[in-house]
């Protein structure tokens, strides 16, 4: 089975023999990078605090940016207009977009982290007005328009904005849900997903699709929606929907889904790249992991080492002359102590923000590179 594009390929360069890992690569039109690999995430086309050069510098080679925030503001129209995502962003390494679903129906359920806290709420639910067949109606956060969100125009806004991978539309049911709604759930979104498949055909671009396997945590959806979207010609699938309650089932659900995949096609995992998941899951099969915990995290403070978090607004660190981590190689352990990031943060100035932002991400990358290092030589 080809792909639907001619610039877009995924290549398995190593299989472990030690579990399902594998080191592969993606190409894309604006460029190429190795799997597995942490995928930052810039809502409006922006990394909170950092300039594309300086994410591109931390070596970060995917950014995930949100079409319903973008189709919000500034338009994506306008995006169009300006040639584009990566032109008008200013970055030139790859970007991936979601379908827009994600952020509607988190108003009001809740995100996915939350649902692995067990934290889904519906404090936003007034937001969406109505869903059918259709697509989903919702209000705008920004000025209270009305806007319809439906596979087309998922897709359509997709492919004005530019970005090399977008995802198909899909609906994200909470955790708590009855099997009846599940089941209804699971047999719309499919539909929308072939919708949004026949809409990228029907309209060819320099775009990936990927699509988005759903079932809760009820393993004969999810090995039916495997099938389902196998025997499309996607170029890669997206693991979505409710990921369970804790990491726990999460992880069981991903044991029985993930065989059902086929191997030729990349595999991402959405919302999810915290430490403890990339440990349990990389070793399942996930190819590329999507997550704003590290940047959010480094604006609050928290910054990701091998000795685990370190909190740089404690007073522990107020005339601490190391820098964040020895060796690390980011911008901030090359230019400032401990005890300077500490009194940026105490000062609130916007420079602490971006220099943890930059150690976080740098971190990751570094992370994801480490692994594949492990995989090649067969210990994950």
């Amino acid at each position: 089975m080809t792909t639907l594009t001619n610039t877009f390929s995924f290549e398995v360069l190593h299989k472990s023999k030690k579990s399902k890992a594998r080191v592969g690569r993606i190409s894309t039109p604006h460029g190429s990078f190795l799997t597995p690999t942490f995928v930052g995430v810039g809502t409006n086309g922006a990394l909170k605090s950092l300039g594309h050069d300086e994410a591109e510098q931390t070596g970060l080679d995917l950014m995930f940016a949100n079409t319903y925030h973008l189709m919000v503001q500034p338009g994506e129209e306008t995006i169009e207009k300006m040639g584009g995502i990566h032109r008008f962003s200013g970055r030139t390494r790859p970007i991936i977009t979601d379908s827009g679903g994600f952020q509607v129906f988190s108003l009001a359920y809740g995100s996915v982290a939350q649902e692995l806290k067990s934290q889904g709420t519906k404090k936003h639910a007034n937001s969406v007005l109505k869903i059918t067949e259709e697509g989903v109606k919702f209000r705008s956060y920004r000025d209270g328009k009305t806007i319809y969100l439906t596979p087309e125009t998922s897709i359509g806004a997709q492919k004005k904005i530019g970005a090399d991978i977008m995802i198909s539309f899909d609906e994200l049911p909470p955790y708590h849900i009855s099997s009846k709604a599940l089941s209804s759930s699971f047999e719309r979104t499919h539909r929308w997903e072939k919708r949004s498949l026949e809409y990228h055909k029907n309209h060819p671009t320099d775009q990936a699709l990927f699509s988005v396997v759903h079932g809760g945590i009820d393993p004969n959806l999810r090995k039916k929606s495997c099938k389902i979207l196998s025997d499309l010609d996607f170029d890669g699938h997206a693991v979505g929907g409710s990921l369970g309650k804790n990491r726990e089932e999460m992880v069981e659900m991903l044991e029985y889904t993930l065989p059902c995949l086929p191997l030729e096609k990349p595999i991402h995992l959405l919302g999810i790249a915290d430490l403890l998941s990339l440990h349990s899951s990389i070793p399942l099969g996930i190819d590329s992991f999507d997550s704003s915990y590290p940047t959010k995290a480094a604006r609050h403070g928290t910054l990701l080492t091998d000795n685990g978090t370190l909190r740089i607004v404690s007073g522990a660190y107020k005339e601490d002359p190391r820098p964040i981590e020895e060796g690390c190689l980011c911008r901030a352990c090359q230019t400032v102590s401990r005890s300077f990031l500490h009194h940026l943060f105490k000062a609130h100035e916007l420079l602490g923000l971006s220099l943890a932002s930059s150690h976080n991400l740098h971190y990751m990358v570094r992370y994801m590179d480490r692994v594949r290092q492990k995989i090649l030589l067969d210990e994950i």
